[in-house]
């Protein structure tokens, strides 16, 4: 086989389920839902089951499940707790099946569903991440995740960094407009993430509602090896 194909999507409105079959998709959504299911996944979760639909998830509280739920970042009324990587410590998921449902990130794993396989993206995994797909003998979607359909700053960082990655294995090749411009943004932005996450959107609506203690922490790189994966609607992880 030769070169494998690196493809950016950067919102859930550019994605097309019917064109990515055969790749492995890459969810990416850092502030702060990818984030938190890396972390539940370091902390011992057993597994993570996403659902995109509040009535789902109440659903399943009311069938004993424990249930981390938002939208736009306040917890629902029946959930456990929100989507902060910090709920998700390991007194409180080691061993456990959690119920997960998220403003974005939860409703794009569903949109990929046709893939041939889906994996969760973050910093915190990214070495560990991108040393899996290098061993794949598939073409690559780095899916951001975005706010509500709109672009964003943060996830496409993300994916710029991730391609960075995968390009220098020498294993991969673009002609993405969007990769290309993932990885021009991640050039200009790495040397200072920490500053440059000030300006992005999300920054302002997650300081605004007191929710940005775990941002520095979601923009750390490598804290966990494990790379969360879809098996049969559920999140697994398949390197330990």
């Amino acid at each position: 086989m030769g070169k494998r194909k690196l493809e950016t999507c950067f919102s859930p409105a550019l994605y097309e389920p019917e064109l990515h079959t055969d790749e492995v998709v890459v969810i990416i959504d850092i502030l702060r839902a990818t984030s938190a299911i890396c972390t539940a996944f370091a902390n011992g979760a057993a597994s993570i089951i996403p659902v995109a639909e509040i009535n789902e998830a109440r659903d399943y509280k009311n069938r004993g499940f424990l249930v981390a739920a938002e939208r736009d970042g306040f917890v629902l009324d029946f959930a456990d707790f929100g989507n902060s990587p910090f709920n998700f410590t390991r007194d409180k998921v080691e061993g456990k099946t959690i119920v997960y449902s998220t403003t974005n990130g939860t409703g794009i794993i569903n949109m990929a569903s046709k893939a041939s396989d889906i994996i969760i993206g973050s910093f915190l995994n990214i070495s560990a991440l991108a040393g899996w797909l290098t061993k794949q003998e598939k073409n690559v979607v780095l899916f951001c995740a975005g706010w509500k359909n709109r672009f964003n700053l943060e996830d496409t960082l993300c994916a710029g960094a991730i391609a960075e990655q995968l390009m220098k294995s020498n294993q991969y090749q673009t002609i993405c407009d969007s990769t290309l411009a993932a990885l021009d943004l991640w050039s200009f932005a790495k040397e200072d993430l920490t500053g440059y996450i000030e300006k992005v959107a999300q920054r302002t609506r997650l300081r605004d509602k007191g929710l940005d203690d775990c941002i520095n922490f979601c923009l750390t790189t490598d804290t966990t090896n494990k790379v969360p994966s879809i098996k049969n609607g559920i999140l697994v992880s398949i390197i330990s």
